[in-house]
């Protein structure tokens, strides 16, 4: 007689777990428990996705036993890849979200506040909702009183833009009623990924002494105005160069290519101008190369983050104190600019925060890092 269906991770019901074994009839050949089923929502920004990783160790440590699904966009679900943490990926589509009106879980935590995220979180089977949800009149809603200060922050820029101090990861922590600790963005790349590291860096002729800043120079289409001008990137770059101890990276994402373009025809062969188009962790084994990673607000300075970089990122428009470089880079902000921060997609005031922007001070930030690096190398 066939034994119940086993609540263990590597039964799909589909094939075998081990070949030439039948777990159906022949009972578990090794039980990995599904313990705690847990579904992550997440269809924000890519930098919100690997920002929200942070919150997987707190996760682990509640939940030792768990298995954890993710469902996010399409675009995000690369950065997910090769996680130890996350026993499935689903890519925010029909297919996905069929899949999910029949599965039930313990602990559903949605991070977004939309009204896509909301509405899948309502329809999900689970004993325990934590986050984001929408009521009948679509409204977006806390559903736990751990998300109120989350919900609090959207809904009043005093608060949001003068007086909160508090990362996202530690009030996301908070919304998901997680013991924050400061755990970082969780990115592993594959061993392919680094073999492809190690070959590119060989054939643009990166040594190990090198000294490598990267300029991450652009931002999604939502907010453009978290860029620096062309002109100003050409005019920072040129300091370094006169330097002559640095090579420059140009990183970005396809919708980069022409500005990374026209920054690089100032310098010719005097930067390297690494692909925009090959894919997200196609783009992320390029920002891994340099020491430095200058950045804007955007996808590229989270993922500078994640790879632990040391990163110089500077701010006009967002919230700078929602952002943790964990002790290493220097946030550029705009000094005593009244309308800044804003998230004002049009600027009424001719981007004042953009022209602020203190160059001498990133080159200078840079700089001192690069020294303190040389020094600690000649104490070991």
């Amino acid at each position: 007689m066939a034994k119940e269906i086993p609540a263990c991770k590597n039964f799909t019901g589909y094939k075998p777990c081990f070949p030439d074994h039948n777990c159906w009839e022949d009972g578990c050949k090794e039980m990995n428990p599904l313990g705690t089923k847990i579904l992550i929502i997440n269809l924000d920004a890519m930098g919100d996705v690997l920002m929200t990783t942070a919150q997987l160790p707190a996760i682990k440590r509640k939940y030792p036993q768990s298995t954890i699904w993710w469902l996010t966009l399409k675009n995000a679900a690369g950065l997910l890849l090769n996680n130890q943490y996350i026993d499935k990926v689903l890519a925010y589509n029909h297919e996905s979200l069929s899949i999910l009106d029949v599965v039930e879980f313990d602990v559903v935590m949605n991070a977004d506040k939309s009204l896509a995220s909301g509405s899948v979180m309502m329809k999900i089977k689970s004993k325990e909702k934590l986050g984001f949800g929408i009521n009948s009149n679509g409204q977006i809603i806390p559903l736990n009183k751990g998300a109120e200060y989350n919900y609090r922050l959207g809904m009043d820029d005093h608060l949001k833009f003068k007086v909160n101090k508090r990362t996202r990861q530690d009030y996301l922590s908070e919304t998901f009623n997680l013991d924050y600790k400061r755990d970082e963005y969780v990115f592993n790349f594959t061993e392919d990924e680094i073999e492809f590291i190690d070959e590119y860096k060989e054939q643009i002729g990166i040594e190990a002494n090198d000294e490598i800043i990267g300029f991450n120079t652009g931002c999604s289409l939502l907010y453009p105005n978290k860029k620096m001008t062309v002109e100003q990137h050409v005019t920072l770059i040129e300091k370094f160069i006169s330097h002559n101890r640095f090579k420059i990276m140009l990183l970005g994402g396809p919708e980069d290519a022409e500005r990374n373009d026209a920054i690089a025809k100032a310098f010719g062969s005097g930067v390297i101008n690494t692909p925009v188009n090959q894919g997200v962790r196609k783009g992320a084994c390029y920002e891994s190369i340099p020491d430095v990673i200058i950045t804007g607000d955007s996808f590229g300075m989270h993922l500078a983050i994640a790879l632990k970089k040391y990163v110089i990122a500077w701010f006009g428009l967002s919230c700078w104190t929602e952002i943790d470089l964990y002790d290493r880079g220097v946030k550029i902000i705009p000094e005593g600019l009244f309308c800044a921060p804003c998230w004002k997609k049009a600027c009424p005031y001719n981007l004042e925060c953009i022209q602020m922007i203190d160059l001498e001070k990133i080159e200078a930030e840079t700089i001192s890092y690069f020294n303190r690096k040389r020094n600690e190398k000649k104490k070991n």
